[in-house]
């Protein structure tokens, strides 16, 4: 299945005016950064990947500040394990979304994104307050071997 950047960042923008927020120019620049790349990209690769399609440069700090906004209207996610981000592979999908998580290929660093059932997340968080341990995200992270990989 092809990507439509355009219909996707419409959904976007339309997701954001809906939720109290705008989508920039410089803010679709990067979410458009995102959705071209199938690797997640650091904040420092985003700036250079934005110099390189615009011209201009931007500084990680700025960067980092837009990703928060995409990261809060649920637009982008950020892979701890890598201090990496990417585009939430759901923004154009009319469905509840669940929560993520994200296979890791080591070798050639593609990631694929999941929906986690909410039954199985309802019963991991109640084995955590079990142990009284608070728990910030759900997101899990797995790394392995992608298909393509392990061949």
């Amino acid at each position: 299945m092809t990507l439509n950047i355009d219909n996707v960042i419409q959904q976007a923008e339309d997701h954001c005016r809906n939720n109290g927020g705008r989508l920039t120019q410089k803010r679709r620049l990067i979410l458009e950064i995102l959705l071209e790349n199938k690797q997640p990209q650091s904040a420092y690769e985003i700036a250079d990947l934005y110099h390189q399609k615009t011209g201009d440069n931007i500084p990680a700090m700025s960067v980092y500040r837009m990703l928060d906004f995409l990261m809060e209207k649920g637009l982008v996610h950020k892979l701890s394990s890598t201090n990496k981000f990417l585009a939430c592979s759901h923004i154009s999908c009319n469905h509840a979304h669940q929560t993520p998580q994200f296979l890791i290929c080591d070798s050639c660093h593609s990631v694929n994104e999941i929906g986690l059932d909410r039954t199985l997340i309802s019963a991991l968080e109640k084995s955590i307050d079990a142990k009284h341990f608070q728990l910030n995200s759900p997101q899990l992270e797995l790394h392995g071997l992608c298909e393509g990989c392990q061949e």
